[in-house]
Parts: structure tokens; sequence; C-alpha cells
């Protein structure tokens, strides 16, 4: 990977911030994506143009993956992909909230080695590179190192403690926190902020690349639901669920889960 990569990530996630903040949440036009995929506003498409344009004629020999572009094969054959999601958080950002992110990443041979995820609202840029670490604007950041499933305060959906995903027929007694965007509970995982978190839920990568190889980078472990490694550039671009956190909570948090097939969703 070219050392530039991240700090071209870095420099087109600030020029994203500044793209959305033009746009008022509650005011943008929004309209639901067919099949039942989700809500799209103006503001994601126009950072989707912005991102699209500028990192494919950076590096035109990567492959492209994006949830508001339509999905092209090409990628497949390509060993470097941009894996990004223009807005992460996009019913948090039609509500008006501060709560979203721009997540963005380059993936070699289905691993993340430079990722973005990019908080304008709040100030927050989280960064990371294959062997070189993850920050949060500039600073070094750090996995907890809670061991106690029962103690541990994760981010994960109210639908997580279903009884019927856990092996005792109860979840953990752990604290139950939650964020609308799936790359900003991971990079509030990364930096140690919160114990784990989960979702049981099929995931599109656009919404885990980037947070997966901040979590890495900041000490962490991350793995499907199954406790399996997670691949990018998928043909079908859907991981089976996420499980992450400081390596001993996020081997209790597997050891703990029941495994059966998980219905499709987009969240």
């Amino acid at each position: 990977m070219p050392e530039s990569d991240l700090s071209l990530l870095v420099a087109a996630a600030k020029t994203a911030g500044g793209i959305a903040k033009q746009f008022v949440g509650t005011e943008a036009r929004k309209w639901d994506k067919p099949d039942g995929a989700g809500p799209v506003t103006e503001a994601d498409l126009a950072v989707n143009r912005y991102l699209e344009d500028h990192l494919q004629a950076a590096r035109p020999d990567y492959g492209w993956l994006s949830e508001e572009s339509e999905d092209n094969s090409d990628r497949l054959s390509r060993s470097r992909v941009f894996i990004i999601d223009p807005i992460d958080g996009t019913r948090s950002f039609a509500e008006g909230s501060r709560t979203w992110a721009h997540s963005l990443a380059v993936v070699e041979d289905g691993e993340p080695v430079a990722a973005v995820v990019y908080l304008p609202q709040r100030d927050l840029l989280f960064a990371a590179r294959k062997g070189g670490g993850a920050t949060c604007n500039g600073s070094p950041i750090a996995v907890s190192r809670a061991n106690d499933a029962a103690t541990a305060h994760v981010l994960c959906a109210k639908p997580t403690l279903s009884p019927a995903h856990w092996r005792a027929g109860t979840a953990p007694d752990f604290t139950r926190s939650h964020r609308p965007s799936l790359a900003y509970r991971m990079a509030r995982v990364a930096d140690g902020s919160y114990d784990a978190m989960l979702t049981l839920r099929p995931t599109w990568e656009w919404d885990i690349a980037a947070g997966a190889l901040l979590l890495t980078e900041a000490g962490g472990q991350i793995s499907n639901r199954a406790g399996g490694r997670l691949r990018f550039n998928r043909a079908d671009a859907l991981q089976d669920g996420v499980v992450a956190g400081g390596s001993a909570m996020q081997q209790q948090l597997l050891s703990r889960l029941v495994y059966p097939h998980a219905e499709p969703s987009q969240s």
C-alpha cells in the first residue's frame, strides 16, 4: 500500500465533512431506497459524488464499493479497493443529530490497510494504517482491557439482548448503550470508551471496513458472529454480523452467543 493512502483518505474525509455540513439534515431532501434498503438524502449523494470522483481520480487502479454507488463486479478483480459509506448514520443525519460519520477504507486483498472514520459535527477524526496503530485527532488510542462481560459497557442495539441469541437463555448483565453509526460504535470501542460492540445481523462492508482496522490497530479483536475472520470485497458485500472488543472481552461474548442463521437486515 502506498504510504500516502491514509493521508489521501484523511484529506478526502475532511472535504466530505465540509460538503455534508452545507446541508441541514432536517431540511435536506430524503427518500427511501428500493427494496427496504433504508433512507438516503441529497447530502449522501453529494458526498458520494465527491468521494468517487476524487478518490478514483487519485487511484484509478483501485476498485470501488460504496453504499450510494451502483455495484460493479470489476472491483472483485482489483487487488486494492475503496470501501466507502458517504454518511454512516443517515437517519441520524436527517433527524438533525450530530452523530453521523464518513467511513472510508482502502482494502488490499481482502484486508483493510488504511481507514478513516470522521464525525465532522463532533470534531472527531479516527484514523489507522495497517501496522501503524490507530489515532483519534492525532493521538494514539487503545481498546479497553476489561475482561468481565457481566460488568462491561457494550454498544449494541436492543434486539441483541433477545434470549434467543444467548446460550444461557439470557444476555450477560452488561450495560448497554447505542450509537446510530456502526462506524462510530467501532471507533468508540477502539478508543477504549466502550468495552465491546456487537451486531448480530448481516452487515454491509461499507459500514464496518474502516472500523475494523481501527479496532485491530488499537489492539482489539474482531470477527463475525460465528468467530470467523472478516474478509472484505466479497461479491455480496455482506458480513455475518460483528463482535469486537479487547481480546478477552471479545472471546467472552463469542463464547456466550448462539449461532443460528441470521435474517438479512440493513442494520
